[in-house]
């Protein structure tokens, strides 16, 4: 597999990963390699911090990416802009030393670049979030929907099936009512209550736009 414009042309095999080579001796990929994933490393992965088999990639912002200044906007840039047909994901950490610079990053990642940003606490709740999504989905895409041309990715409902109140015949619900992951981010509490009801939308809402939500 060769890189280009900083993506590999070929996902991994289901139950791998692909991890940039800096990552090699960190938490999360021995995390993900006891949670039984594979991990493959690549010395030549391009932005992308790792690619999942689902046609998805993910680029890491750490806490000390968001503390040590807006440098971290020139990667993501590079990220969005890389030539791509995998789905971008943005994985920062939300924590108690950068939870006052968290909305300023959110809003460069959704609103400026529209790219899905997913909140983390560290390494180790990265590790089981990649762990679902890679473990999680099969050969056999056990989400896709007839009354729908667009199959549900099983990354995305693993996603929203980590928000607080929301299983997964809601999670399915907002999927099916809301065309990506981004619009969902995006969507505001009246526009939630009437696929969820008003104590789930809340739920939802604050999950992704509330710095506190996914730093404690």
């Amino acid at each position: 597999m060769e890189a280009a414009a900083g993506f590999l042309t070929a996902p991994p095999p289901l139950g791998h990963i692909l991890a940039s080579d800096k990552w090699r001796s960190s938490a999360l990929v021995q995390s993900l390699k006891d949670g039984g994933v594979t991990v493959v490393m690549e010395a030549e992965l391009g932005v992308a911090d790792f690619h999942l088999p689902n046609r998805s990639c993910i680029l890491y912002v750490s806490e000390g990416d968001v503390v040590a200044g807006s440098s971290y906007k020139r990667k993501l840039v590079r990220y969005r802009n890389a030539s791509s047909r995998l789905q971008e994901l943005v994985l920062v950490e939300n924590t108690r030393l950068s939870e006052q610079y968290f909305s300023a990053v959110q809003r460069f990642v959704v609103f400026d670049l529209g790219l899905t940003l997913l909140p983390v606490s560290g390494q180790a709740e990265a590790s089981q979030l990649i762990a679902q999504i890679v473990l999680g989905g099969g050969r056999d895409n056990p989400f896709r929907r007839s009354r729908s041309a667009r199959p549900l990715d099983p990354a995305v409902l693993a996603v929203v099936q980590r928000v607080p109140g929301v299983g997964r015949v809601k999670a399915l619900a907002l999927l099916q009512h809301f065309s990506s992951l981004q619009q969902l981010c995006n969507a505001g509490p009246a526009e939630l209550e009437p696929v969820v009801g008003q104590a789930a939308a809340q739920l939802v809402h604050s999950f992704f736009h509330s710095p506190s939500a996914a730093g404690s």
